[in-house]
């Protein structure tokens, strides 16, 4: 058998999904990575989607945006988040990708005429991408973790490629269970027979489990560790706490006190290069002691779900301004807000006066839009610190048109493509696209360039920033992440800017806007961007907008 260096951990569910099979795998890379070793994290989703871009993000959560455009699960989100990389797209994967692929592979006859069948072809396409990952990153160890849970049916074909790998390198496979200890309150005791029996149906895949993340309200104690030991045969040793915590970067700190990595690295019979989690301890001891706080209303319409779905909807703008107001020493409490009520006012307008700041996030579609359009003005009118996220930008110019212009029916082509005044509209490309009903993958989607202004908040933020590069210095040039079908209209620019508007950033061409901002002499703090800044904020690198926005908002606090 050919020697293989590489190092591989399946990250498999037990019991019930949401639990932190996610957060387990972005952990195990961020401490594997304070140990010195180079670490790739994947994920694979069970559902015949070829991507997540087509998903309701009030049922599945955001969809996060890789660097090459691929819409991804947000767990792809978590990985870059806490390893502080980018994530290639070889790191993600679904059953309807790889499904598509081998077919049309097959249809092309790339197989030569043999029997295509899902054992050979399809867990091959698994292991051959697996290892696409580990030439694209150069890395030393891949954590791979496999959506659902275990007895699913859907994800047997990934546990199976686990399987294989294991079969032929079995000194450098490593499967890690990540199961939910319940306890019952009507009983007050830990029950570990969930994870008994999902240890089980484990084992009827050929796997077994050589470590548990025992997921609990509270941490388990010597005696439940011990009695999973006995009737999984994991050892005591490798039956890993993970309780309840306030913050999920808590998480690898959490896993060390119960031994994880020294468990890991015996395992593989390695030894650490070097000294564990230093920066990610400060980070940590700066978000746990705030001196100040600042009260954030998320105005947005992705609420009709319940509280439950919400947080998943917006995860990364969350995760963003938690970062930024870390790292400013301060907390940020927010409020959601749901535009509709601005509309039916049954909540007023004036509530808005009790915040420090209001965003109004990405969306599509036309719920909710005339209540935004009210928040935006009731910002820009009250002096308070708005940022505006994708159509949150859009919208920004829309109510400028609207209300500063006083082009009354100023719209976006994407709510009425038949308007006379559209200062936002569709490009010609997608437009196209949408007449040949090709909505998967087909916006303008990953990173694209940026020239910023001098001079203007937008400049300044991202000069003040200690960790974001600019990649041109000279003449302010940024990449940032995009996913959006719908553009400012180049033709109602010109009025805009005599109006006041600024766009202080643009494609290299100036074809494009960028970022829409007011000047500070005008008001505190007031941009729009057309692209995702959140989907590039990391907890050891906040980014420079988010920033400047809490910066604003503390501001006003005072």
């Amino acid at each position: 058998m050919k020697k293989n260096n590489h190092k591989y951990i399946f990250v498999i569910g037990g019991v019930m999904s949401g639990v932190g099979k996610g957060v387990s795998t972005a952990s195990f890379g961020t401490i594997l990575k304070s140990k010195g070793f180079r670490v790739s994290l994947i994920k694979a989703d069970p559902y015949l989607n070829v991507d997540a871009g087509t998903m309701n993000p009030t049922e599945h959560g955001e969809v996060f945006v890789l660097h090459n455009g691929l819409e991804t699960d947000q767990d792809m989100g978590n990985y870059e988040r806490f390893l502080n990389e980018d994530m290639p797209p070889e790191n993600y994967m679904t059953n309807g990708m790889i499904f598509k692929y081998v077919i049309d592979k097959e249809r092309a006859l790339g197989y030569k005429g043999k029997c295509v069948e899902p054992v050979y072809h399809i867990t091959e396409e698994i292991l051959r991408r697996i290892e696409e990952s580990v030439k694209k990153t150069k890395s030393d160890i891949t954590v791979f973790e496999i959506g659902g849970t275990v007895g699913e049916y859907q994800n047997a074909i990934f546990l199976e490629a686990a399987r294989i790998l294991k079969l032929r390198h079995p000194d450098d496979v490593m499967v890690v269970l990540v199961s939910y200890l319940p306890v019952p309150n009507n009983l007050g005791e830990m029950k570990t027979k969930p994870t008994q029996n999902a240890v089980r149906q484990l084992n009827s895949y050929g796997l077994n489990a050589d470590m548990i993340i025992a997921r609990s309200e509270v941490m388990l104690d010597e005696k439940r560790k011990e009695k999973i030991a006995i009737s999984t045969g994991v050892p005591a040793r490798n039956v890993i706490s993970a309780p309840d915590i306030d913050s999920i970067y808590e998480v690898p700190i959490n896993f060390e006190k119960d031994g994880l990595s020294k468990q890991v690295l015996s395992f593989f019979k390695l030894a650490p290069r070097k000294k564990d989690l230093v920066e990610w301890r400060a980070m940590i001891k700066r978000m746990k002691s705030p001196k100040t706080e600042v009260k954030i209303a998320v105005v947005g319409k992705y609420f009709d779900t319940g509280d439950f779905t919400l947080s998943d909807a917006y995860i990364s703008v969350i995760e963003a301004l938690k970062f930024s107001a870390g790292a400013e020493k301060t907390k940020v409490t927010l409020s959601w807000v749901n535009a509709k009520k601005f509309e039916t006012n049954t909540l007023p307008i004036e509530s808005l006066k009790e915040y420090d700041g209001i965003i109004v996030p990405g969306g599509f579609g036309e719920s909710g839009i005339e209540g935004k359009l009210m928040a935006i003005r009731f910002a820009r009118e009250n002096n308070i610190p708005y940022f505006g996220l994708c159509y949150g930008m859009q919208l920004a110019v829309i109510e400028y048109a609207r209300n500063v212009l006083g082009i009354a029916d100023a719209n976006t082509g994407e709510i009425d493509p038949e308007g006379e005044h559209l200062v936002i509209d569709i490009m010609p490309d997608q437009k196209k696209k949408l007449e040949d009903g090709n909505y998967g993958g087909s916006m303008r989607l990953g990173v694209y360039p940026c020239v910023l202004k001098k001079g203007t908040v937008a400049s300044e933020a991202y000069s003040d920033s200690k960790s974001y590069k600019l990649q041109a210095p000279s003449f302010k040039l940024i990449n940032e992440r995009h996913r959006h079908r719908y553009e400012v209209n180049n033709a109602y620019i010109e009025e805009l800017e005599k109006a006041g508007l600024v766009f202080s950033g643009t494609s290299p061409d100036g074809t494009l806007m960028e970022i829409a901002e007011l000047p500070r002499k005008t008001h505190p703090f007031f941009v729009g961007t057309q692209f995702h800044p959140e989907f590039l904020a990391r907890p050891l690198a906040p980014h420079p907008l988010f920033t400047a926005f809490i910066k604003a908002a503390l501001k006003r606090k005072t």
